[in-house]
């Protein structure tokens, strides 16, 4: 059986259902995408495989097993978690497979990488730029906002949540030309947040479920009838990168250097690990062609997440 879902632009087809997508039962024509889980094609395990690292990235001590290892193999790249977790993505970003330690991990965790990092791979090969970024919307007019993880990005979006305004995309923004516009494609209806963000938004970590069965991190469900999941693309309006957390002066928005904008916004794009020079060059292209359409400013959160409220007001104040 196969299940129907739309995400980031792309049309996809899944053997399982993925817990935090949308599913439909109608779909007609050739997906996008199409993702098996549980097993990988018979030919990865029988035939001899000549792989060439591509990427590695150190878990502590360089001796140790990596947190991420990437190999391309022909006309596909293998990537494998320190978990055990592993990906097959074929390199037009239109097949992908995964398969994880049935005694120690679910599907919930496959999924944590497969909407996140994965996707945000499956968008590269594809030829789109996504940056490390939540977007909700104001006026039909979608906001990104933009920071390392960890910055309170996820955060600030939930805020926007409780505030009634509608949430187009959590941790991967994925920006598509049309005409002099740059659209903002949804993702998925869910928001994820660490157990300190859930305290500081609603008292107590436990107001919202556990992503999975095996991890703290929580979701804020957006299919529930007080929020909003904004489904159609919306014209990219603004970005604003987060910058350190203050007790002073805070929350405030300050311009950015034209200079530092490109730097900044190269910075906070999506799986750039993995980009090739043709890759860079065109992300490089696209990125001024968005600097050139939309504003770019710095948002100074206070050092007190329990004021998200303040700092959405004054984003709300600015645009």
């Amino acid at each position: 059986m196969r299940y129907h879902s739309a995400i980031y632009g792309l049309q996809i087809h899944l053997n399982e259902r993925v817990p935090g997508l949308k599913f439909s039962t109608l779909h007609s024509g050739t997906p996008d995408l199409q993702i098996d889980f549980g097993a990988m094609p018979s030919w990865f395990a029988n035939e001899p495989l000549t792989r060439e690292l591509r990427y590695v990235r150190q878990n502590g001590e360089p001796t140790a097993k990596p947190r991420l290892a990437v190999w391309s193999l022909g006309d596909y790249y293998h990537l494998e978690y320190l978990d055990g977790t592993q990906f097959l993505v074929d390199s037009g970003g239109t097949r992908v497979w995964a398969t994880w330690p049935a005694d120690t991990l679910t599907l919930e965790d496959t999924a944590t990488y497969l909407l996140g990092p994965v996707m945000g791979f499956v968008l590269l090969l594809r030829g789109f730029v996504s940056l490390h970024a939540c977007a909700f919307a104001i006026n039909n007019r979608a906001i990104a906002i933009v920071g390392p993880a960890g910055s309170g990005k996820s955060t600030t979006v939930a805020g926007f949540a409780e505030l009634g305004y509608p949430i187009l995309a959590e941790d991967v923004v994925t920006l598509r030309e049309q005409g002099d516009e740059f659209m903002v494609q949804p993702g998925y209806p869910s928001i994820r947040l660490w157990p300190c963000s859930v305290r500081a938004l609603y008292g107590w970590e436990a107001t919202l479920p556990k992503l999975t069965p095996t991890w703290d991190k929580r979701y804020l469900d957006l299919t529930q009838e007080k929020y909003k999941f904004q489904q159609q693309p919306l014209p990219l309006a603004a970005i604003y990168l987060l910058d350190e957390r203050r007790d002073e002066a805070a929350p405030s928005i300050s311009e950015i250097a034209p200079a530092e904008r490109l730097i900044s916004l190269v910075a906070n794009t999506y799986a750039n690990y993995l980009m090739d020079k043709t890759m860079r060059a065109r992300e490089f292209e696209i990125l001024n062609r968005v600097l050139n359409s939309v504003s770019m400013k710095r948002l100074t959160p206070h050092s007190d997440p329990r004021r998200i409220g303040g700092l959405c007001h004054t984003i709300i104040e600015d645009v």
